[in-house]
């Protein structure tokens, strides 16, 4: 941290960690310690008062989430951090870039997986991490797929590490969730806190709804002039509702749930009070299991039956396609690096966190013997849960951690505590450190986009490496700079 910041916030100390916001990075310009007069110039009684609210604009708007384990607490809002994280445009060009390599790997994967199988054949990956896979679908064997197109909406983690390099985390490429917040944290920012903002030229974020219709229209049946575009939901009791409410809003779609559609001789209907009207393309954030109670869950409530029938038949299609969940298993991850190679002849434009695989001999015999140096994960858990790591744990949880790998070592993976890169956010001592994360969001169709920016998750307790919302984590705007100043740029 150079003495300007120091000036500025002398109680202000990122210890060993990149900081997203003091760090140098040579294209940044003058955005960063413009940012920091700033907020230095408001105050931080007047920035509380501001976040508060903020905080009750989120409430009053239902920008809200469920955390089903907690009996006391049915919605609550995701705490809204008010300073934001700055990337540079030749950071966000190459994690764009990145992000469309995965993304075109995870397609060729799923296309491959579920027609030849060659990636197994080759043995570029083991055949019982794809066929063994809980998520994998056979009933998806020889299904047709407009454009090779899968994962239509895809979710990539990206951390930085203590040398300001990025490394993807995880792939998220069923039903990703958090894109509501990056458009929300933006209205917010521009509502609440103008003042950050003036003069400084960022790329916009509000063309999300527009380009997810505009793809939802484009992998619809070939025989759609108009295609008529949904978004089904599991209804208001689901943990993301408002983001489906928001989503279809953007879209300008209806919102419906499994009973609001029915099939006839193969194709999709929705029930409307002018009678039966055509669907064409279902982005649904239902899990694959709930969709078709004729192909998979019989008790299933939330779907529609003969749906998945309308779609073998190409009378409609269905984003992200059932099956995907291969895609973003932890365990298959660790071979994405070699499944970007075998599909695209490239190497990852964004590396792997390292990644020990416990199914594996070696893997489990070094995560056995470090586990008090490593994160182990569960492969099927997501949101934060099941994660130990290894140097804040106790004996007792690193005990509990090797029975759990022993007992199922094909359930677990480990990884290197990663020193994530850390950001100015305010907090009970005032403006500090805290650790955090970027999930960028891929739109694909025939070809890809992805927004400018993504979801930056914050730990908002001192020290946490959780950035998880169910664990109480928070976000903050992302600010992609319109302009690269190492090429003579103005804010």
């Amino acid at each position: 941290m150079n003495d300007d910041f120091r000036k500025l916030w002398p109680d202000y100390d990122p210890g060993r960690y990149f900081c997203e916001l003091t760090s140098p990075r040579p294209d940044a310009g003058p955005v960063p310690h413009r940012l920091a007069e700033r907020l230095e110039g408001i105050g931080l009684d007047a920035l509380r008062a501001r976040a508060s609210a903020a905080e009750t604009d989120l409430i009053d708007l239902g920008v809200t989430f469920t955390v089903y384990s907690d009996a006391t607490a049915i919605d609550r809002i995701l705490p809204f951090d008010c300073i934001p994280r700055v990337l540079t445009a030749s950071e966000w060009d190459l994690l764009e870039r990145a992000c469309k390599q995965r993304v075109a790997a995870l397609n060729a994967f799923l296309g491959d997986i579920y027609s030849k199988g060659l990636v197994v054949k080759d043995g570029v990956i083991p055949a019982d991490l794809v066929y063994g896979n809980s998520n994998y679908r056979p009933e998806m064997q020889d299904f047709p797929v407009r454009y090779g197109t899968y994962a239509h909406i895809c979710g990539i983690d990206i951390i930085r590490d203590e040398h300001g390099d990025f490394r993807v985390l995880e792939d998220n490429a069923r039903t990703p969730s958090g894109v509501s917040y990056v458009v929300e944290n933006r209205h917010l920012m521009l509502r609440t806190f103008p003042d950050l903002m003036a003069g400084i030229k960022l790329r916009p974020v509000d063309d999300y709804g527009r380009r997810l219709r505009a793809a939802m229209s484009e992998v619809a049946p070939a025989c759609a002039d108009d295609p008529q575009v949904v978004l089904l939901s599991p209804g208001i009791y689901n943990s993301a509702y408002f983001e489906h409410v928001f989503l279809a809003r953007e879209m300008g779609v209806p919102l419906v749930v499994g009973a609001d559609l029915t099939v006839e001789n193969d194709r999709v209907y929705m029930r409307t009070t002018a009678g039966l009207k055509r669907v064409h393309t279902i982005y649904r954030r239902l899990n694959d299991d709930f969709l078709d109670p004729l192909v998979f869950r019989p008790d299933s409530m939330l779907g529609v039956p003969g749906l998945i029938g309308a779609w073998r038949a190409g009378n409609v299609t269905i984003a992200n396609a059932v099956g995907t969940g291969v895609a973003d298993d932890k365990a298959v991850y660790a071979y994405m690096p070699r499944i970007i190679k075998y599909y695209l002849g490239e190497e990852p434009l964004i590396q792997n966190v390292d990644t020990n695989i416990c199914r594996e001999p070696e893997g489990l015999k070094y995560t056995l013997e470090n586990l008090d140096k490593l994160v182990t994960k569960p492969v099927g858990e997501s949101g934060g849960y099941g994660i130990t790591i290894g140097p804040r744990a106790s004996k007792e949880e690193l005990e509990a951690s090797r029975d759990a790998i022993l007992a199922n070592p094909e359930n677990w993976i480990s990884q290197p505590v990663i020193g994530l890169s850390v950001a100015p956010t305010l907090a009970e001592e005032g403006i500090g450190p805290r650790h955090l994360d970027l999930r960028p969001f891929i739109i694909t169709g025939k070809e890809s986009w992805v927004l400018p920016g993504g979801l930056s998750r914050v730990a908002m307790k001192r020290g946490s490496l959780i950035v998880n919302s169910s664990q109480g984590g928070g976000s903050k705007d992302t600010w992609v700079l319109a302009e690269s100043f190492a090429q003579g740029g103005e804010a």
